[in-house]
């Protein structure tokens, strides 16, 4: 089951960077934002090291020339022997602050933005609270139970229209369940602090709106499920009719052996009955087939809708 289920009006480059991000969009969901400082390099470091004992030494000639050689003689051993140290460091490449901190530090910050860019269009599992969790578990397998099944793969179904259809079915459920879940996290705050009679009164309509929503969302993933039951049925009725038509490919064989043994005629009319049990099964898959079909045109939300439903975001960004 996806983690992280994306809107499918983003690019597809963005979306697969999207679901390898959990860890860091959990991360962002928690507070966490990039350093806004870029590391010391070990450039930087050398130049302090260089540079730094002379500017302290020009404060102090500044303020008091005779503190000149008292200066250099606190200064020049230990400025030497971390110049000396230093510059080994850099030739052995041993100083901890190597480019590729730089480069790490900048790639943070542009998965950032990036990730901040399209917030509202993912939600994560961790969004939802124990009902709603459930309840996109099971969009997910009846979506699981379409996409692999036999008849999807061979094209029986409209696999096109399934391929579009089922992950707009799976990201508006899943963005309808996280806008559920974050609005009964607060009213249930609210409610158990304690409510005056006038605040209970009030709150059974609230109480009772959240319920039909959810209820709402529940018809959804019941069609879902209805469409993947029908799936199934011809998958299975698509399995058989395979299975016969392997056993009516070698019929031959058996007349030729029955034939050959003398068997009754019995025999001889059982097998020329196979090939009317195949005729009736291959109708019994096209019954199977049209009905999943039918059902999957009543499932409610096209992609279409969708696009309209989401007039407030032109994701262009990849």
């Amino acid at each position: 089951m996806a983690d992280v289920i994306v809107n499918p009006e983003v690019p597809p480059e963005s979306a697969h960077l999207l679901r390898e991000s959990r860890g860091v969009l959990l991360k962002m969901r928690q507070g966490w934002t990039p350093a806004s400082r870029r590391p010391l390099t070990r450039g930087h470091v050398l130049m302090l090291a260089a540079f730094g004992p002379a500017a302290l030494i020009g404060l102090l000639l500044s303020r008091d020339s005779t503190s000149l050689g008292s200066a250099l003689m606190l200064l020049a051993v230990p400025t030497a022997g971390l110049i000396i140290g230093l510059v080994i460091a850099a030739l052995t490449g041993r100083l901890s602050l190597p480019k590729d901190e730089e480069d790490e530090f900048e790639q943070e910050r542009e998965l950032f933005a990036q990730l901040r860019w399209y917030e509202g269009h993912y939600v994560l599992v961790e969004d939802l609270d124990a009902s709603a969790g459930r309840l996109l578990t099971r969009a997910q397998r009846a979506i699981i139970t379409v996409t692999a099944s036999r008849v999807n793969t061979e094209g029986l179904l409209d696999d096109v229209r399934n391929a579009v259809m089922l992950p707009a079915q799976e990201w508006e459920i899943a963005r309808l369940l996280a806008k559920l879940s974050a609005v009964r996290a607060t009213h249930r705050q609210t409610v158990s602090q304690g409510l005056t009679p006038e605040a209970e009164a009030a709150v059974l309509p609230l109480t009772r709106a959240l319920d039909l929503s959810e209820k709402a969302v529940l018809a959804r993933v019941e069609a879902l499920e209805q469409y993947a039951a029908h799936v199934s049925e011809a998958d299975r009725a698509f399995r058989a009719h395979l299975q016969i038509e392997e056993l009516r490919g070698r019929v031959h064989q058996y007349e030729e052996l029955v034939a050959e043994t003398g068997a009754d005629a019995y025999a001889i009319r059982e097998l020329q009955r196979l090939a009317m049990d195949a005729s009736q099964l291959e109708e019994a898959l096209r019954r199977s087939v049209s009905s999943a079909q039918a059902v999957s045109g009543h499932l409610g939300l096209e992609p279409a809708a969708l696009t309209a439903e989401r007039s407030g975001w032109s994701g262009t960004r990849s």
